[in-house]
């Protein structure tokens, strides 16, 4: 074979060799692309929006439907809205909101956010992770009283997140309040009645006469409890069953009217009244997450609670995200008594100018209630909706300050050895707030009332004997202990 015929096979085989590796490449190519291996998604990764998933499914976009309104038999639901959550809030929302990250179901919280916010959506009920609590009647000692937890039940079923219950204590001489409180709220209500001995009976004959004669709303969203000491126990105690079976005759005046308060079994025996067990009671109690602990004289704005929860649901103003544990405070106020209570905030502040409303407890304790930045609140103009207006701090001026907040169970309880007749009942809650670095979330057109009258001091030198008692308890006792389990802040002060 000559030289040049090698050349040309060596050639040749060069070609095919180079023609071979092409082919091989463009199969690879092509099953690599298009071939029936998918890389399957790990079990934990993290998504764009910087959320930790571990096996969750995305699901599509649902959107709640409007049902029944608070206040009809029928179960509750909350219609939401589609709003956009940016990727800065997505990873913000890693606390719960308005509890400072207490909730304790972290994983739980932020794959609901991630859900949330990666399908655009927003749900209530993502936004306020939480458990649900029985409403079962029940029996139980809690320190030297008994109480009747659910004694009666308010009919209504509300998931923990569908609205805030508005908690409160009384006995039956306050029920008068309920009504009108009821009508303004329109959400659920949990109420403590203190009822020893034979203030008892008139106690379960005036919830009748409320259930059956007063607005329907209460048989539908008002949960009674009942307490008393274990050394002034009624004669009997008949079933809850039995009780929220009977009706009353409306022909007859309720239990409350034509009184004599100093023929009560209370006042008899000279009784204190226990108003920080009837609060902790209500409170505890209370079938939602969020929680407007307070005094039965006091209405609120007409509707807080939905107002609240959108703006909860929202999220959409950055002191939410503080890390900071957190309240919502609400401005109070009086009017005369030959005045009706303000609607909405621009009535308020007509009347505020008129000199027919004024700050709360303002010729009795101005200090008490003396809110931060008050007077650029009443000069703000309403708005739709709810927004955070100023957050406050219990320090300096407003060292003394006793706010009443929507919060959540999670916040510290209230001291059960203070009574109303020694005053400053809520005083070491607020000091406790102040040492835990809460911060004070003023709300800018939500605001509450006292039942029409101004309140004036009236000197009763009994009161003023057992307030120096009290501020005795607190100072040597109560602050001592609150230091030891909870440390002290610059600027703190009962």
């Amino acid at each position: 074979m000559t030289m040049i015929g090698i050349a040309r096979r060596n050639w040749a085989l060069r070609l095919s060799v180079v023609l071979n590796v092409c082919v091989l490449l463009y199969v690879c190519v092509h099953f690599g692309s298009s071939g029936p291996w998918i890389e399957e998604q790990p079990a934990n990764w993290v998504s764009p929006l910087g959320e930790a998933f571990k096996g969750t499914e995305l699901t599509p976009n649902v959107s709640l439907t409007e049902g029944s309104k608070v206040g009809s038999t029928k179960e509750t639901r909350i219609a939401t809205t589609k709003e956009t959550v940016n990727e800065k809030t997505t990873k913000e929302n890693k606390s719960g909101v308005g509890d400072g990250g207490k909730n304790g179901n972290t994983n739980t919280t932020q794959k609901q956010e991630a859900i949330g916010t990666s399908s655009g959506l927003m749900t209530l009920e993502e936004a306020i992770p939480c458990n649900d609590k029985s409403t079962a009647p029940k029996t139980a000692q809690r320190g030297e009283y008994w109480v009747l937890y659910n004694y009666i039940p308010m009919s209504t079923q509300v998931k923990c997140w569908e609205s805030v219950t508005y908690t409160t204590h009384a006995d039956y001489t306050f029920l008068d309040n309920l009504i009108p409180l009821i009508e303004r709220w329109q959400a659920p209500v949990s109420i403590a009645l203190y009822a020893p001995g034979t203030d008892f009976q008139p106690t379960i004959d005036a919830i009748k006469w409320l259930r059956t004669c007063g607005s329907p709303l209460i048989s539908q969203l008002v949960t009674f409890h009942v307490f008393f000491s274990n050394k002034h126990i009624p004669k009997s105690v008949p079933s809850s069953e039995k009780l929220a079976s009977e009706g009353w005759n409306c022909s007859l005046h309720a239990p409350w009217t034509n009184l004599t308060i100093s023929k009560m079994y209370k006042s008899e025996k000279k009784l204190l009244y226990p108003v920080n067990v009837g609060r902790n009671i209500a409170r505890e109690w209370a079938p939602t997450h969020y929680v407007l602990p307070s005094d039965i004289e006091l209405y609120p704005s007409p509707e807080l609670a939905p107002k609240f929860l959108e703006m909860i649901r929202r999220r959409d103003q950055q002191p939410l995200y503080k890390p900071n544990p957190k309240v919502f405070p609400l401005s109070l106020f009086e009017v005369s008594a030959d005045s009706q209570v303000p609607t909405n905030k621009t009535q308020l502040i007509r009347m505020l100018k008129a000199g027919t409303a004024i700050p709360f407890h303002k010729k009795v304790c101005a200090g008490c209630h003396n809110v931060p930045r008050s007077k650029e609140w009443q000069e703000a103009r309403e708005t739709e909706g709810l927004h955070v207006f100023h957050v406050g701090k219990r320090t300096g001026a407003f060292v003394h300050w006793e706010p009443i907040f929507i919060g959540t169970n999670n916040d510290p309880l209230y001291d059960e050895r203070l009574s109303w007749e020694g005053k400053s009942d809520k005083m070491t809650q607020g000091y406790t707030l102040c040492v835990l670095d809460y911060d004070f979330l003023i709300l800018d057109n939500a605001f509450m009332v006292h039942k029409p009258g101004i309140k004036v001091y009236k000197k009763d030198a009994v009161r003023e004997m057992l307030s120096g008692k009290t501020n005795a308890l607190i100072k040597k006792i109560i602050v001592p202990e609150l230091k030891v389990l909870y440390g002290t802040r610059k600027g703190c002060a009962v």
